[in-house]
């Protein structure tokens, strides 16, 4: 059983045990000092931990906080006979506690052992004559040594390639899912996954300056420059409990003194109840619980706050970052273009699906999606076009050549389908488009047919997203990706981002991010979803994961997670965040208010001890339903 479950079980025992005890007729048939002993009892049992709390403050020499406050509220309570409000009091307080423990959430304590980037073993090239290999710790490989990466084994340490070519996932890194070609004589950096052919690498630099160190680095110390939100009660007890102390004090003593006719036992009866009715009870649980209804509503919209400092944090954002794949994008590629240089874009579509058709790599399933959801009766043209009526396709000779594309015959016709250096090697002439995204040429028979294009698709709300945000007063809006220039300058003129940093690493990211938090005003928030993000969304104020598809080291370093991967829903959530801020400040001024009446009232003996409880507790009453309207969000 959890700590909050065990908080309210104790909440509601001790709740039904003080109904019980102040409906039964014990005061009349109990000897005083039993009736006195079970209140004790009850007390001890719903606020021993409060009493502890403010001893220890006492003893650390932190007097005046909202435990001692409530101690002395209570224990005065006591003297002045009223038993049932000082458990009264206590049960709001804790009531109060509760919620918020609630409302806290998870730590962030184990982002790092959640990034599963950082790799476990190396095999190193002891002896490249008799290819002898042996298994390490990554942090046991030296600058020069040669290392050996089989498809499917993570790089685990930065360097260049010697032999072999592969293609790379990239992602962890970059957070592109578009894989990258290498081949010998390109560098390599730790954290990626090959994806086809082995490698043999040079290491460049030892295990603690490799990527994959930094990126651990960057996620701890990111997540200690962040600053936490103090509670607002533990501020406002700072002033108000000394405050109403010393009033207190002065009250007891000093009418008597100067008062022919006061008794000091009137005038303490009052200081008493003055310092009973001076329990903030209204505050302590109407501040927490109007958070708690705005996470409450928050979530009911898929929306997860992990925090009641974050909510109130995001209301003050004036900027927002975003990652650009899986949060502003798909993160999946379509075929966005067909430019045909002969013939049809059907034809053109056509022989591009028979080069790509045994090829697993991103861009062969997207160009093979865009032929399937051709229209039947084009692609039977199409075939006939440039088959003949045999319509059936001879394939041989098929080549894929790493960082070029694929070659191979077709019905006796030379078939190739990849990028420009493709075609050069090949002699063949073409226009060369520019067009966002991957282009992908096609030529048959030493003809150019044509380009395609792949590129990753905005999500269906993305521009709706940037709107709202201008909306809600975000006047900067800013894309860190590590995706191509021309890519990433495309997707943000679509969405009319004010800023664009492309091609950024994730060391690149943090540095970008931090120059945007030294100029900017307001709060700062970033919206991400991969493992790459995870340092940034530590770094930023407020970090929000997209989290239906983003990675668990993101989603661990956020301060808030979007389940649906809907970027609309960041505006949602500042709106919810002021609406949440509008109610949790009317319930403070309410409550002060009329606590700041009812006290000049007792202090004057106009009010006594039951009419300012009923007060008082009106006031929490009045105050938790207008914290309900929190989880109430359009």
């Amino acid at each position: 059983m959890n700590r909050q479950k065990r908080a309210l079980i104790r909440i509601l025992m001790i709740l039904g045990i003080t109904f019980l005890t102040a409906v039964l007729p014990l005061k009349e048939n109990l000897n005083p000092v039993v009736y006195l002993g079970i209140y004790i009892v009850i007390y001890a049992a719903i606020g021993g931990d409060v009493v502890i709390s403010a001893a220890r403050s006492v003893i650390r020499g932190s007097v005046f906080d909202e435990n001692f406050l409530m101690t002395i509220a209570t224990i005065g309570a006591f003297f002045v006979g009223d038993y049932l409000e000082a458990v009264a009091v206590m049960l709001f307080y804790q009531t109060g506690e509760l919620f918020q423990s609630y409302a806290v959430g998870r730590s962030r304590n184990s982002i790092a052992e959640l990034m599963n980037i950082k790799p476990d073993k190396a095999f190193v090239i002891r002896d490249s004559e008799n290819q002898m290999i042996e298994e390490v710790d990554p942090d046991q490989v030296r600058v020069g040594e040669l290392i050996l990466v089989k498809p499917g084994e993570r790089i685990p340490l930065d360097g260049y390639i010697l032999q072999g070519s592969s293609s790379l996932d990239t992602s962890a890194l970059t957070g592109e899912s578009m894989p990258r070609e290498v081949m010998a004589g390109d560098e390599v950096i730790s954290g990626c996954i090959t994806l086809s052919g082995v490698l043999t690498i040079e290491v460049t630099k030892a295990f603690e300056e490799s990527t994959v160190s930094k990126i651990l680095e960057m996620v701890e110390n990111a997540g200690n420059k962040k600053a936490k939100t103090e509670k607002f009660i533990s501020k406002f007890a700072r002033y108000y409990t000394p405050a109403v102390v010393v009033i207190a004090v002065l009250l007891a003593i000093v009418p008597p003194l100067i008062l022919r006719e006061a008794s000091f036992s009137v005038w303490g009866y009052r200081a008493l109840s003055f310092l009973v009715v001076s329990c903030p009870c209204a505050l302590v649980i109407s501040i927490p619980l109007g958070f708690f209804g705005g996470i409450g509503g928050a979530s009911r919209n898929g929306i997860l706050v992990k925090g009641s400092n974050y909510l109130e944090a995001l209301a003050g954002v004036r900027t927002a970052v975003f990652d650009k794949t899986g949060t502003l994008t798909r993160g999946t590629f379509e075929v966005t273009d067909i430019v045909p240089a002969t013939g049809t874009k059907e034809q053109l579509l056509f022989l591009a699906a028979q080069a790509e058709a045994d090829s697993n790599h991103p861009i062969a399933r997207s160009v093979i999606r865009a032929y399937k959801d051709m229209d039947a009766k084009k692609s039977t043209e199409a075939a006939k076009e440039v088959l003949g009526q045999e319509m059936s396709a001879v394939k041989s000779e098929q080549t894929e050549l790493a960082g070029f594309g694929i070659k191979m015959k077709l019905n006796g016709g030379m078939l190739c389908a990849g990028n420009d250096k493709l075609l050069k090697q090949e002699g063949i002439i073409a226009d060369m488009l520019s067009m966002p995204g991957t282009i992908v040429h096609i030529a048959y028979k030493n003809q150019y047919i044509g380009a395609i294009a792949v590129a990753d698709t905005i999500k269906p709300d993305a521009k709706e997203a940037i709107r709202l945000l201008q909306r809600c007063g975000v006047h900067e809006t800013v894309m860190l990706t590590g995706d191509k220039k021309e890519a990433g300058e495309a997707i943000a003129k679509e969405l009319q981002l004010t800023k664009v940093y492309t091609e950024l690493l994730p060391g690149d990211k943090v540095e970008k991010l931090e120059a945007l938090m030294a100029d900017k005003q307001g709060k700062l928030l970033y919206v991400g979803d991969g493992i790459n993000d995870a340092p940034v969304l530590a770094r930023a104020d407020i970090g929000i994961a997209m989290g239906g598809f983003g990675s668990d080291a993101a989603i661990e370093a956020a301060d808030i997670v979007i389940m649906t991967d809907e970027p609309s829903k960041v505006a949602q959530a500042i709106r919810i965040s002021r609406k949440t801020i509008r109610i949790v400040k009317q319930n403070i001024i309410f409550a002060l208010a009329i606590k700041a009446g009812v006290l000049v009232l007792v202090a004057f003996g106009m009010s006594n001890m039951w009419q300012a409880v009923f007060a008082d507790v009106g006031v929490a009453v009045l105050a938790i339903l207008n914290s309900m309207r929190a989880l109430k969000i359009n």
